[in-house]
């Protein structure tokens, strides 16, 4: 029996391979199997190159559950090692078999997994104590046997092991406990071995019998080994393709295309890309990627593996370039992780050009589902965005699609302003703003369609990227001034008139939850509606933002502002204002002279100070100004509400408007229709 001590620097190796090697102790099993198909590929790459004559018999990877005992047993029948081999690769810890061999065919090797130098001994994370049974292929070779207790201490002597091959025991220790469960185990190997290369066999299969689960003898194959990433493009059908979705994500709707990566320069890659539906309910949903290195899983956390946009998509990537205990710190960094995105990056939109370019109107069915996706890219990745600009479509209320190109066609001679710049018009609520879209539509403009959660953003970065081109909701403004053709006309109301009216229409105006109304005026054509509500496009576009950036809090707490914009030229509006002139103008205008004269003393006090105090004589004399000031506009205010009170035309026409934007609702609402019915 030979005795030792093994070859590292510190004692504390094994305290830090319990805690810190892995963020997760489950991973032991992941390393464990893993070495074991890696043991299994050598054989096979040994036999290839005639250097083993023998037979390969059974090629599999065995984990066998032993509670009684106390046992996780993972046995191969791969390439075995003697005690020379346990010397050099298990007593040396990091010195890696797999590297030397690697090395040595790397030109022909089949897939080897296992250069990772430290992760036998993630199986002390778990165990008690680790014994290993091997013999190795090699003529001659006797059966080694070592055991290690968690100490740098070893013991090895002569093996009973019989065939070819490896056995590592794990004596499970007492926290561990659960990885002596099969349930446990069968749920890991599903997990990390679903897809290795080499049949991985956990228990037997079961059968319903006498009302019960029962065993049968057949064994039980945890994975496939020839996932369809692992095969050329040309040798699978879509229905292929749909299968292996499904048997990624169960019970989940077909995708609606998918890409097949496949690249051995100057990385290697290979994977599938699924696109699955999506359309507005927008949620960056992780785990939806599977990472895989030479089929073995990595983590479903592939933040710096792909770009962040791509986190909607579903799917598996391979590469061998990618080490298994990967760590999100080292994806940020890791140069060859970095060209992996970028290509990943580019063969997307390659895609997506390629699909929009053999098949539009077929592009054109799928662009609902996918535009959140593409618009996701283009708000997040420079070199997608430029890219994208060629395929991404936009949509109008008569769900006609365009390219970027096609729509400026369409609109550029009806839609441009007398500053030359043109105008897209567009709509969020295709039925909330109907009234708005129709008296765009009936000026011979056209209107897009963009409701989507990202489209309030979207619009500012078509705006950063298109020349000369600015984008208007129909309803931020009225028709006249939406796509401003020539100079306004002037609004012909006397001082008097202004007043009396804009104090009549927002002493008649409701009270809107979270809303806030400024009343002004327009010259219209006596064909546009009297009253009209917009909503400034700055301030709805922060409110938007507001709601998707927590850190913009600030304007997502303002109440929303609207504009109650009354048309002077309606004959209604005409009407109103010559009748209230005539009721109340007599007894408005004194008051209104005399706020006028004593604002403007007020001023002319302030003003002789030059920006000293004022004296005592002179302060009193302002305050007295300010109160009366005040008492007359009180007053003036009562007058034009009281007689506003008596005109139900005006707060018709207010409800009217109020109504057309879905903002009158409740007692409101019902006062509405009563007016209505008396009116009538």
């Amino acid at each position: 029996m030979q005795k030792g001590t093994i070859g590292v620097t510190t004692e504390n190796i094994f305290p830090v391979i319990k805690k810190f090697l892995y963020s997760d102790h489950e991973i032991f099993l992941r390393e464990l199997v893993s070495n074991a198909v890696d043991a299994t590929q050598k054989i096979r790459t040994l036999s290839s190159f005639g250097e083993f004559k023998g037979q390969l018999g059974d090629l599999n990877v065995k984990v066998t559950v032993d509670k009684d005992a106390g046992t996780l047993t993972i046995s191969d029948h791969g390439i075995g090692m003697t005690a020379e081999d346990i010397d050099k690769y298990i007593n040396q810890i990091a010195f890696s078999g797999a590297e030397e061999f690697l090395e040595k065919y790397k030109d022909n090797a089949n897939a080897i997994i296992g250069h990772f130098g430290l992760g036998f001994y993630s199986a002390f994370m778990v165990a008690k104590k680790v014994a290993i049974n091997s013999l190795s292929y090699k003529d001659g070779a006797e059966a080694v046997r070592w055991e290690c207790d968690g100490s740098p201490v070893y013991e090895m002597s002569k093996g009973d092991r019989t065939t070819r091959g490896t056995d590592i025991i794990l004596y499970i220790d007492d926290d561990n406990k659960e990885f002596l469960e099969q349930s446990r185990i069968d749920t890991l190997l599903r997990k990390y071995c679903r897809f290795l290369p080499v049949p991985v066999i956990s228990g037997k299969e079961q059968e319903w019998k006498e009302g019960k689960m029962v065993d049968t003898d057949r064994d039980k194959v945890i994975n496939n080994t020839e996932p369809q990433w692992t095969k050329k493009p040309s040798e699978l059908t879509d229905k292929d393709y749909l299968d292996f979705y499904h048997e990624l994500y169960p019970g989940q709707e077909d995708p609606l295309f998918w890409i097949h990566l496949n690249v051995d320069y100057p990385f290697t890659l290979t994977g599938i890309l699924y696109f699955p539906k999506i359309k507005n309910n927008f949620e960056i949903t992780k785990n939806r990627i599977q990472l895989y290195c030479n089929q073995v899983f990595v983590t479903d956390s592939v933040e710096g593996v792909v770009p962040e946009f791509m986190m909607l998509l579903q799917g598996v990537i391979d590469s061998p370039d990618i080490p298994l205990n990967v760590s999100r710190s080292y994806l940020q960094s890791d140069s060859n992780v970095k060209k992996i995105s970028s290509y990943i990056t580019k063969k997307v939109a390659s895609r997506l050009e390629d699909i929009f370019k053999a098949d539009r109107a077929e592009f054109e069915k799928k662009w609902d589902d996918i535009k959140i996706f593409i618009e996701y890219g283009m708000l997040t990745d420079d070199k997608f965005r430029d890219a994208a600009m060629k395929f991404m479509l936009l949509k109008d209320t008569d769900n006609r699609y365009f390219t970027l190109d096609e729509y400026k066609t369409l609109v550029e001679a009806q839609q441009t302003d007398k500053d030359g710049n043109v105008v897209y018009l567009y709509t969020t609520d295709p039925v909330a703003q109907f009234n708005y879209i129709k008296a765009a539509t009936d000026r011979g403009y056209d209107v897009l369609l963009m409701d989507g959660q990202l489209d309030n953003h979207f619009v500012g970065l078509l705006e950063s990227k298109l020349d000369k081109t600015t984008f208007v909701r129909v309803d931020s403004d009225v028709i006249d001034n939406l796509i401003r053709k020539n100079d306004r006309k002037d609004v012909d109301l006397s001082a008097l008139q202004r007043n009396i009216l804009t104090t009549m229409f927002r002493s008649q105006t409701p009270e809107v939850d979270k809303a806030q109304f400024l009343v002004s005026f327009e010259a219209l054509t006596d064909k546009s509606a009297p009253i009209v509500i917009t909503q400034n496009e700055y301030m709805r576009r922060m409110k938007d933002m507001a709601a998707l950036q927590p850190g913009m809090n600030f304007y997502g707490e303002l109440p929303d502002s609207y504009n109650l914009v009354v048309n002077t030229e309606h004959p209604l509006i005409a009407k109103i204002r010559d009748a209230a002139t005539s009721s109340i103008g007599d007894q408005v205008k004194p008051l209104a002279d005399k706020i006028e004269a004593d604002n403007a003393e007020i001023t002319k006090v302030k003003d002789a100070a030059k920006g000293a105090a004022l004296s005592a004589e002179d302060d009193q004399r302002v305050k007295d100004l300010e109160k009366a000031v005040g008492e007359n506009r009180q007053n003036e205010e009562t007058i034009i509400s009281d007689y506003a009170k008596t005109q139900p035309i005006v707060k018709q026409l207010i409800d009217l408007a109020l109504l057309g934007n879905g903002l009158l609702k409740g007692k409101d609402l019902s006062s509405f229709i009563d007016r209505s019915i008396s009116l009538l």
